[in-house]
């Protein structure tokens, strides 16, 4: 599907309307490649902290060009700022100091990341002055235009050189549609498990179950996952069978919500596999009234889809430990999770509960299994093309990119939580809504 207004944006009445009228103008945004360089171009590294000597290093490591120098006439692509050193909120000048002389040298669709510590790891004036780099990027996002993002990852001391795929991926054009986001490293772990992979193809050998994975995002998260080397089980009912076998050879054919549902799942991933190391819980489904309308069988049957289902499958997964060591399990959430929408009470509440599913397993996985959830904004589609023009010109426009997003720009955020590298990326949701405008 496309965007047929930013189609329209580029034609010749089109730049004079939106001239003249203040019309919305959004950017082209650059997406990732098989093959391509994470960053085409040079990024510029500042800030004073404990992670200042590591970064050059880090970006190094995955073929990232970076200086710490700013000439008059050179030009980045992405803008990457240690502030762990500001300690008190006069030090938050620091950022302005930074900053502001080199955004006019931004090039289009650059990335920009702060990275700070988690605050409520400090005490006093710190804690103060780190909780505030959130209020800093979040708006800085709302700002910066050109199709550019911007980042807040807070690192836990001890957790920095769990930074790679993290750096690789707010970095890249794989977060070409994630901004305004606030991460943590390292938080809600237990126990890790370190683990070497070629940034190329991270899943290497991996084995990853993905729900839903017969269309839409569903297949796009099989797709990037088979890019980055994963052999991708999908699983979608069986009247989509047909649409099955076009993504994937190793593929179950079930109704989630059946009694029988997770036996048959694990039976499937045991017997052929031996286990899985990546669980992408993306099935979901929207049956949309006002709650004054809505019957119980169709609000019992969106709760059961999209969120007692997943809960059901991790349980038995993780009782049979078919999830391996170092292993991902990755729910799909929704704004409509965050800030609810008319007419979806109960897509909400099951997309909120993914948040739960989230918070409740974070602290007790062991073995360094993760779990994480992205939670999409308004993401063109087949579904989303069916809603009234109106409706859908809101939702595509009322972001700091003016646009909606793609199903890929889900799957690439997949693909970062999958990675063996993203043990220490724990217990966070992602939204991937190029930021609402209202709101966080």
């Amino acid at each position: 599907m496309s965007d047929k207004y930013q189609s329209f944006t580029q034609s010749a009445i089109g730049k004079v309307l939106v001239k003249n009228l203040g019309l919305p103008n959004p950017t082209k945004l650059e997406r990732y490649t098989a093959g391509a360089p994470l960053v085409k171009g040079t990024v510029l590294v500042g800030g004073r902290g404990r992670l200042a000597e590591s970064l050059s290093g880090l970006l190094g490591e995955l073929d990232i060009a970076s200086t710490s120098s700013a000439t008059a006439d050179a030009k980045f692509k992405g803008l990457v700022f240690d502030a762990t050193g500001i300690t008190t909120s006069s030090d938050l000048v620091e950022l302005q100091e930074f900053f502001t002389p080199v955004l006019r040298s931004l090039e289009t669709n650059p990335r920009v990341l702060v990275i700070g510590t988690p605050p409520e790891q400090l005490k006093g004036a710190e804690r103060v002055a780190q909780r505030a780099l959130e209020g800093f990027t979040r708006s800085l996002g709302k700002e910066i235009g050109k199709g550019g993002t911007v980042q807040l990852v807070y690192v836990a001391e001890g957790f920095e050189g769990s930074l790679l795929s993290t750096l690789g991926f707010f970095l890249s054009p794989k977060s070409a549609y994630v901004s305004g986001q606030v991460v943590r490293v390292g938080t809600k772990k237990a126990d890790t498990v370190a683990e070497q992979v070629d940034p190329k193809r991270p899943l290497t050998g991996k084995v990853a179950l993905v729900t839903g994975a017969a269309r839409g995002i569903g297949e796009e998260i099989a797709k990037v996952l088979q890019r980055d080397g994963a052999t991708v089980v999908g699983l979608d009912i069986p009247p989509a069978e047909d649409d099955l076998k076009k993504v994937t050879s190793d593929y179950i054919t079930a109704d989630i919500t059946a009694e029988d549902a997770p036996a048959k799942i694990a039976s499937y991933l045991k017997e052929k596999f031996g286990g899985v190391d990546i669980v992408v819980h993306n099935a979901g489904v929207t049956l949309d009234k006002k709650l004054a309308n809505q019957k119980a069988d169709r609000f019992g049957k969106v709760l059961d889809i999209n969120i007692t289902a997943p809960e059901r499958i991790t349980t038995e997964l993780l009782k049979q430990k078919l999830v391996r060591d170092n292993g991902r399990i990755i729910g799909v959430s929704s704004i409509a999770g965050i800030a609810g929408n008319l007419g979806q009470t109960s897509y909400g509440a099951s997309k909120a509960a993914v948040i739960g599913f989230v918070d409740s397993l974070a602290e007790d996985l062991r073995h360094g299994i993760t779990v994480n959830a992205v939670a999409p904004g308004f993401i063109i589609t087949q579904m989303t093309a069916a809603v009234p023009f109106a409706t859908r010109e809101v939702g595509q426009r009322l972001n700091a990119m003016s646009q909606g997003g793609l199903p890929v720009d889900v799957a690439e955020t997949i693909a970062w939580y999958a990675s063996p590298a993203s043990t220490g990326v724990n217990g966070n949701v992602v939204r991937v809504c190029g930021q609402m405008m209202l709101g966080a």
